[in-house]
C-alpha cells in the first residue's frame, strides 16, 4: 500500500511540474528532424547489438560454469541431462568443448540408466507385495535416447558412436529400436535427410517400426518414402519367408497409416503407433504395386487341408484376405482380384465358422452413441442379477470410467453407488481427476467448475485445475481468471513444505499470472524458489499431473506432462524480461537440480533471442 501511494504522489507533482512549461507556449510545436531520428535508430540498434551480444558472452559464461559444478553432481541423470544440454548450446562457438561434454554426459547417461532400471524394478516388487501381484507404473525417463537425439542432431558421426554403444550393449534389439525412434525424432525436428541418413539399411526389414517410419517420412518427403516403400514390396515378394501378417503390415503404408494388424492361430492383434487419415496423391502405380506383391505372396502356395498341418497359417491368410478384399474390390486389376476371391472362398471352407464370422478390423476408439447405450444397458443389468456386492463394485466402477470416457457427469452418480468405502474413495479420485482433465481439454467450463467444488482431488491436482481454467477464461472473464487464481494460492499452501508438488503449483500460478496480471509473476516465482529450497527431490523437470488408481486388484498409472509445473518454461519468459532479475532469481535456489534448470532456461533464451529491446531514449524537452 505504501509503494502505491508514493507513485501516486510522484505522479501527481509531475503533473504540476509539466503544467507552467505547457502553459506559456501552448502552441509549440517543434518540428522534428529526419537526420537526428535517423541517427537514433542507428545508435538504438548499435546499443541493442552490444547489448545482446554482451548478453550471449554472459550466458555462455554462466553455462560453462555450470558444466563445471555439473561434472560432480552426484544425480547421474542430472549430471547427463545438464552436460548434454550445456553440449546443444555451445556448439555453435566452441564445437571442441561441446563434443567433449556430450561424451563426459553419454558416460554418466549410462549409469543413470542402469539406477533408474533397478528403481524401476523395485518400484514393481513394492507395488507387488501391496496389491498382491499387479502393478501400474509411470514412464521412466530414458535418459541415454534423450542424449542421443541431442548429439545426432549436431552430430552424425558422434550420435553413430553413440548408437553403436547403445546396440552393442543391448545386442542389437533395443538398439535398432533406438535407432528408428532417433530417426523419427530427427523427422519430427524437420531434418529428414538426416532422419534417412540414421534409419539407413534398417529400412531393408519389414516390420511395424520400419514401415511407420516411412508412414512419418511421408508427411516431410513423399518422394523419398514411396521409393523406400517401393523397395520393401520388391523384397517382400522375392522373399519366400514374408507371409500373410507381411502384407497385412505392408497395407498399412497405404491405406490405414500408423494402425498395424496381425493375425495368430485365427486370433487377432493390432497397435496404434500413432493417427492420421489415409495418405494423399498415391500414384497408381506404387498401389498397383502393392496389389501385385499381395497376391505373389498370398497365392504362393495352394494351401490343402491335412490333419497333419495345422490350420494356423489358414486362418490367418482367410483374415488377411478379407480384411484386403475391399481395397482389392476398388483399386486393384480384375484379374488379381479374381484370383484373390477365388482364394478367399477356398479357405473359407477349411477355417472354423468362428473364423469365418470374426472381423478382421480392429474396433473403433470410439464407439458409436448406440454402441455405447447398449454397453451401459448390459452393465445395468449385469448390476440387477449381481450375486454380491463385490460384483456389484466392480461393475459400477465399470460403468463409471465408460461415463468418464464420455464427460459424462453421471460417473461421479456411478461411483456414489458403490457400497466398499475404500474402494468408492480411490474411485472417487480416480474419476473426478480424470473428468478434470477431460473438462480442460473440452474447455467444458461449467463440469471444471463443479469438479473444484465438489470434486475429490488433491491439492495439486486441484492448483492445477484453477490454473488451467483461469487461462481458458482470460479472453472472456478476466475478474473470474483472477478469481481463480487467488483461489489457487492458499490451496498451494496447503501442500506440505517438504512436497515437491508445492514448488510445482505456484509455478503453475506464475504461468498463469503470466497471462491474467503479469506483474505479479515475480513473487509467485520468487515464492517457488523458496519452496523448491525446502522440498525434497524437486528437480525443476519432468512435471506430471498423476493418475493412479489401486484397488481390488486393479492397479492403473498414468503421466500427464504439465510444463507448467517445471521451471522450463517460466525461467525461459523471465529471462526474455529481465536477464539480471531472473539471473538473481535462479542463484537463489540452492538445490542442484532446479538451479540447474533454471541457468540453462536463461542461457537458452539468451543465445536463440535474436535481439534485445532496448527502451528508446525520452524525446527532447520542449523548448518554449
Amino acid at each position: 500500500m505504501k509503494r502505491s501511494c508514493l507513485s501516486i504522489v510522484f505522479g501527481v507533482s509531475l503533473i504540476f511540474l509539466a503544467h507552467p512549461a505547457s502553459a506559456q507556449s501552448p502552441t509549440a510545436k517543434p518540428t522534428p528532424s529526419l537526420g537526428n531520428a535517423g541517427s537514433t535508430d542507428k545508435a538504438a540498434k548499435a546499443e541493442a547489438d552490444r547489448i545482446a551480444k554482451e548478453r550471449r558472452e554472459q550466458a555462455r559464461s554462466l553455462l560453462i560454469s555450470l558444466a563445471s559444478d555439473a561434472r560432480s553432481f552426484r544425480d547421474q541423470t542430472l549430471r547427463a541431462r545438464t552436460l548434454a544440454q550445456i553440449a546443444d548450446l555451445l556448439w555453435d562457438t566452441d564445437v571442441e568443448r561441446a563434443r567433449e561434454l556430450f561424451r563426459k554426459a553419454w558416460e554418466a547417461a549410462g549409469n543413470a540408466d542402469q539406477e533408474i532400471a533397478q528403481k524401476r524394478q523395485e518400484d514393481i516388487q513394492r507395488q507387488r507385495a501391496r496389491t498382491g501381484g499387479g502393478y501400474a507404473i509411470p514412464d521412466y525417463p530414458n535418459v541415454r535416447g534423450e542424449l542421443l537425439r541431442l548429439a545426432a542432431r549436431r552430430d552424425r558421426d558422434l550420435g553413430e558412436e553413440f548408437l553403436q554403444s547403445l546396440k552393442a550393449e543391448q545386442q542389437g534389439v533395443n538398439g535398432e529400436n533406438q535407432r528408428l525412434t532417433l530417426a523419427r525424432e530427427l523427422l519430427v525436428n524437420g531434418d529428414p535427410d538426416r532422419a534417412l541418413q540414421f534409419a539407413g539399411a534398417e529400412l531393408a526389414t519389414i516390420n511395424a517400426f520400419t514401415v511407420d517410419f516411412l508412414s512419418w517420412l511421408r508427411e516431410k518427403n513423399t518422394v523419398a518414402a514411396d521409393e523406400r516403400y517401393a523397395v520393401m514390396l520388391d523384397t517382400a515378394a522375392r522373399n519366400v519367408l514374408s507371409d500373410a501378417n507381411t502384407v497385412s503390415l505392408l497395407s498399412s503404408y497405404l491405406f490405414t497409416p500408423h494402425v498395424y494388424v496381425r493375425f495368430h492361430g485365427g486370433g487377432m492383434s493390432y497397435s496404434m503407433m500413432g493417427s492420421g487419415p489415409p495418405p494423399a496423391n498415391v500414384p497408381p502405380t506404387l498401389r498397383s504395386r502393392f496389389f501385385q506383391t499381395a497376391a505373389t505372396v498370398l497365392l504362393r502356395t495352394e494351401p490343402q487341408p491335412s490333419p497333419e498341418i495345422q490350420t494356423a497359417g489358414i486362418e490367418d491368410q482367410y483374415l488377411v484376405i478379407k480384411r484386403l478384399s475391399p481395397w482389392f474390390e476398388q483399386y486393384a486389376p480384375r484379374e488379381l482380384t479374381e484370383a484373390i476371391r477365388a482364394r478367399f472362398e477356398a479357405l473359407g471352407a477349411m477355417v472354423r465358422d468362428s473364423v469365418r464370422r470374426r472381423d478382421p478390423n480392429p474396433k473403433e476408439n470410439n464407439p458409436s452413441e448406440t454402441e455405447s447405450a447398449n454397453r451401459e444397458q448390459a452393465m445395468l443389468d449385469k448390476i440387477e442379477h449381481a450375486r454380491t456386492s463385490d460384483e456389484r463394485d466392480r461393475l459400477y466402477f465399470d460403468l463409471a470410467q465408460e461415463a468418464a470416457r464420455k464427460d459424462d457427469p453421471r460417473a461421479r452418480d456411478f461411483v456414489s453407488k458403490i457400497e466398499d468405502s475404500e474402494f468408492r474413495k480411490q474411485a472417487a479420485a480416480y474419476i473426478d481427476v480424470t473428468l478434470a482433465t477431460h473438462s480442460i481439454r473440452g474447455k467444458k467450463i461449467a463440469l471444471a467448475l463443479e469438479l473444484l467444488q465438489k470434486g475429490e482431488l488433491t491439492h495439486i491436482q486441484r492448483v492445477w485445475l484453477f490454473t488451467q481454467l483461469a487461462k481458458l477464461m482470460v479472453k472472456t472473464d478476466r475478474d473470474k481468471s483472477l478469481s481463480l487464481l487467488e483461489d489457487a494460492v492458499p490451496e498451494a499452501r496447503r501442500i506440505e513444505g517438504l512436497d515437491p508438488d508445492r514448488p510445482r503449483a505456484l509455478l503453475a500460478i506464475a504461468n498463469a499470472l503470466r497471462l491474467v496480471e503479469p506483474t505479479r509473476t515475480w513473487d509467485s516465482v520468487f515464492e517457488g524458489v523458496q519452496a523448491a529450497n525446502s522440498a525434497e527431490g524437486f528437480t525443476g523437470e519432468d512435471g506430471n499431473l498423476n493418475i493412479v488408481f489401486q484397488a481390488r486388484g486393479f492397479s492403473s498409472a498414468s503421466d500427464k506432462p504439465e510444463p507448467d509445473f517445471d521451471i522450463k518454461g517460466i525461467f525461459t519468459l523471465l529471462a526474455q524480461d529481465d536477464y539480471d532479475r531472473a539471473v538473481d532469481l535462479a542463484r537463489g535456489f540452492q538445490g542442484e537440480a532446479p538451479r540447474a534448470v533454471a541457468v540453462i532456461s536463461i542461457a537458452r533464451a539468451v543465445l536463440t533471442q535474436k535481439s534485445v529491446l532496448v527502451p528508446k531514449p525520452p524525446p527532447a524537452a520542449k523548448v518554449p
